[in-house]
């Protein structure tokens, strides 16, 4: 972004430096298709920079990002060796964009399912709650898979639980907005959330390190493959894997129970 100059006489120049950038959109893609460049063409169409972390794909729905980012300054590209996970590609980006000096990332899923127009919304309430974690809560149509609907909502309620009910979130909707360096210290302390367990897992561990969830409505959007849509999610497997996310957290919680139940007594008291 180049320096801004304002005339202040006509013999001398102020020079104003322009704001520094703090939010950037980070979207993580595996073998995700054609909807790849539809997506990264709507964020970008609402902000910038919007860095996409190629997961070790093999469906070469990369080439045409790239072509685009060679054009586009304001879209990058990160790659992955290998697939290692949606939680490993944000873990990759958020260390990064940290390195670089942004301090907040809004992730947002490669299919087209989220809605790029809020986007703006989404990072303007973290603009004015730094310390808080913006999660959308989805707004289903018929579109969305019924068992899909359902599933979530016990997956929903165990993260009720583990956070005594701070905000009654949705735990697996991926439209969020994080503080990178909350979000990276959760994620260097544990070597889980790599995976399909990185959305549910990261908001509760962010809840006890007392960020404060913030819910926004976001409606979401299920493609048929007909319509370009493509899915990764396994039932059986990744079933498997939320039950053992939960687990662990469960056990985690019950350990953190003392500070949690003292920390919502002195809240209640302000």
């Amino acid at each position: 972004m180049a320096p801004e100059f304002h005339a202040a006489s006509r013999s001398t120049m102020t020079r104003v430096a322009p704001a520094p950038r703090t939010h950037l959109v980070l979207i993580p893609s595996y073998n995700s298709g054609p909807k790849l460049v539809e997506t990264v063409r709507e964020a970008r169409r609402f902000w910038a920079p919007v860095w996409v972390v190629i997961d070790g794909s093999t469906d070469g729905s990369d080439v045409e990002l790239r072509h685009l980012a060679a054009v586009d300054a304001e879209i990058r590209v990160l790659s992955l060796p290998g697939n290692q996970g949606k939680g490993a590609a944000i873990l990759h980006g958020i260390r990064v964009a940290e390195a670089e000096g942004f301090t907040h990332a809004l992730t947002m899923d490669a299919d087209g399912q989220h809605p790029a127009a809020l986007i703006p919304q989404f990072i303007a309430t973290s603009r004015a709650r730094p310390d808080g974690l913006i999660l959308g809560r989805p707004i289903f149509d018929d579109s969305a898979p019924r068992i899909r609907v359902l599933g979530r909502k016990l997956s929903n309620w165990w993260t009720d639980v583990e956070t005594l009910w701070a905000g009654s979130f949705d735990s697996l909707f991926g439209f969020r907005v994080y503080p990178i360096g909350g979000l990276r210290r959760v994620m260097e302390q544990s070597r889980w959330m790599r995976r399909f367990d990185f959305d549910a897992e990261a908001a509760v561990r962010l809840c006890w390190s007392g960020c404060t969830p913030i819910n926004l409505p976001a409606p979401v959007r299920y493609f048929t493959p007909q319509q370009g849509g493509v899915s990764h999610f396994r039932y059986g497997r990744d079933n498997v894997l939320l039950s053992w996310m939960h687990g662990r957290l469960v056990l985690a919680f019950l350990v953190r129970l003392p500070v949690l139940l003292w920390r919502r007594f002195r809240s209640s008291r302000h």
